[in-house]
């Protein structure tokens, strides 16, 4: 084995299968990786590929890459984390999953930091052809470049945050516009279906097309400038969650898993409806690939 195959990642260990970790696992058993899932009932996964393993302890030879998708809970993160160190030693490169909790606590608590990274993905897991990778300050040149390799092969690109930083860069710009999506909301301006509509079919194939930056670029910057100045003081800038969205998590109303959120969805086929908009996520993707 050369220099360069065995510095290359073979064998990937997800630990948890929610909807985030089967996407993860998918992504890589179908990129020829050998893919193990760690999780408290292996009799759940029968629709995994035959070539997954899925495993309630760990395996005795240490993965190359280790990547948590478990709950997000810090003490639960960290012991997962003291158990892999304490089983593996220095070999294999541990990767958490996290959306909000901070990944340089998590390399504090390790022995080996420079073999840590975030590898944040977003749902679909399987299907979107992008992934966060987050260093911390400890993370190795050498670690980010296999991982990215890694991720590479299972065809995704990396977008490499340099430091960590809450919500990282997708969930903070989400959130950015979600949160004045929802004022606008509660101030009675628009409705839900309102916003969504406009999303599909306004924001969003702009942004396919040209992003967020490089469309200012194209419509002028002097243009921004001035419309910055007259709208951005006017933005709802509160640090508060927003109402619309606490009432109803307080109420139960969680969406299609409940019935009700911000839509009523009962009675709806909720299958066919997220198969469909995953039939036209693939579509949309694959024009993108083949226009570039």
């Amino acid at each position: 084995m050369d220099v360069a195959d065995k510095d290359s990642i073979h064998t990937v260990m997800v630990v948890g299968s929610g909807s985030m970790g089967r996407g993860i696992i998918l992504s890589f058993a179908m990129a020829g990786f050998n893919t193990i899932v760690l999780t408290r009932d292996p009799t759940r996964l029968s629709d995994l590929p035959q070539d997954v393993t899925a495993r309630q302890e760990l395996p005795e030879e240490s993965p190359d890459l280790i990547i948590e998708a478990i709950p997000e809970k810090m003490e639960l993160k960290e012991a997962l984390f003291e158990r892999l160190e304490q089983t593996y030693g220095d070999t294999p490169i541990l990767a958490s999953n996290t959306s909000s909790l901070p990944l340089d606590k998590m390399a504090d608590g390790l022995k080996n930091p420079g073999r840590f990274i975030g590898i944040h993905y977003m749902h679909p897991a399987e299907s979107l052809p992008m992934v966060e990778v987050i260093r911390v300050s400890q993370t190795s040149d050498h670690t980010l470049s296999r991982v990215k390799a890694a991720l590479k092969k299972t065809g995704k690109e990396s977008i490499v945050l340099k430091k960590p930083i809450v919500g990282f860069l997708i969930n903070r710009l989400q959130h950015a516009l979600l949160h004045e999506a929802y004022y606008l909301i509660e101030e009675g301006i628009v409705e839900a279906k309102d916003i969504d509509d406009f999303a599909k079919w306004m924001f969003g194939p702009r942004m396919c097309v040209t992003g967020l930056i490089e469309q200012k670029d194209i419509s002028g910057l002097d243009t921004h400038a001035l419309a910055q100045q007259g709208i951005v003081p006017h933005l709802h800038l509160s640090r508060k969650p927003s109402r619309v969205v606490q009432d109803r998590y307080e109420r139960g109303e969680l969406g299609v898993k409940t019935g009700r959120g911000f839509y009523d969805w009962r009675g709806c086929d909720v299958a066919s409806h997220k198969a469909h908009a995953e039939y036209k996520l693939q579509k949309l993707i694959k024009l993108l690939k083949d226009d570039r």
